[in-house]
């Protein structure tokens, strides 16, 4: 299998191909072969799925500069290196089926990524910057179970989510709601409040968790230093991982929204649904400030 590897991966460089298939190979290590002298420069489309993969070499984009699609899906992929972020034509990320439990913030440097397939992991947070890029336009997280929010930035992209967050038995959880005109939409069954345009403070709790979000983030860089004593273990938990941040400011958010309804036809994602405008699109902001001056359009 070893010497069959080797030169499927000899030709592919001699004969400057585009396109590399290494799928069901039982590889359990980056293929040493496809990073020897200058790498296949040529190579744009990188096709490794159903392997038994860990990790990612550091110098992945220095061998394979010019790669336009990667696909790593169903492999054991624990962590991704910063490097990948180098990857500057990268169009197409499928990282979906691994034991993915962090996304380095350098994914978010792809800017000609389109693509980012990131389902069935066991992701906690996605990085907040993903999604500032305009060409990112898809982007798949479903069944990661501890994934409870997504970052504000994703709010015009086209995102799957299904079965993502703890499962909540709905008869067993009185859910908020927030209602305007004719429609009703149900909020995350971790929203204790919904606050409007005529609330001027923050609950306690809210303004608490906060400052020590910001107080983790700047300073600690890690919740370790917190106990289940010092705080209860749903609000550690909570901390760990926010219910959401305000699609204005990217504020966390803990306790509280203020939620904000659009009609689809003015929203990005209108042409997607071939003018079924009965579906609308609800925005969550932080603070009464947030709230009044969120335009989606702006």
């Amino acid at each position: 299998m070893a010497s069959e590897l080797c030169k499927t991966i000899s030709v592919a460089r001699l004969e400057k191909h585009k396109n590399l298939f290494l799928n069901y190979r039982n590889l359990h290590h980056f293929p040493l072969e496809l990073l020897k002298d200058e790498g296949l420069q040529y190579l744009e489309r990188l096709y490794m799925k159903r392997n038994s993969l860990t990790s990612l070499p550091e110098n992945l984009a220095q061998k394979l500069p010019n790669l336009v699609e990667l696909y790593l899906h169903s492999n054991n992929i624990v962590v991704v290196p910063e490097a990948i972020g180098s990857l500057v034509k990268l169009q197409c990320l499928d990282l979906s089926d691994n034991a993915l439990e962090i996304v380095c913030p350098e994914i978010g440097r792809l800017r000609a990524l389109r693509h980012l397939r990131l389902a069935n992991n066991q992701l906690q947070f996605l990085p907040p910057d993903l999604g500032r890029s305009r060409e990112l336009q898809y982007v798949y997280v479903d069944n990661n179970i501890h994934l409870k929010g997504l970052p504000s930035y994703l709010y015009n992209k086209v995102i799957g989510c299904s079965g993502c967050g703890a499962p909540i038995q709905v008869s067993e959880v009185k859910l908020l709601s927030f209602s305007s005109g004719q429609r009703t939409v149900f909020l995350p069954a971790e929203v204790k409040a919904i606050g409007t345009e005529h609330d001027h403070v923050l609950p306690l709790q809210e303004l608490a968790m906060r400052g020590l979000y910001h107080t983790y983030h700047s300073l600690l860089k890690d919740l370790n230093f917190l106990s289940p004593i010092s705080l209860p273990r749903s609000l550690l938990e909570l901390l760990h991982c926010p219910l959401g941040h305000c699609h204005r400011c990217s504020e966390p958010m803990f306790t509280i929204v203020y939620p904000k309804l659009f009609p689809l036809r003015e929203t990005p994602m209108a042409g997607l649904h071939q003018w079924k405008t009965t579906v609308s699109f609800v925005a969550y902001c932080c603070s009464t400030q947030c709230l009044q001056t969120f335009d989606l359009l702006s």
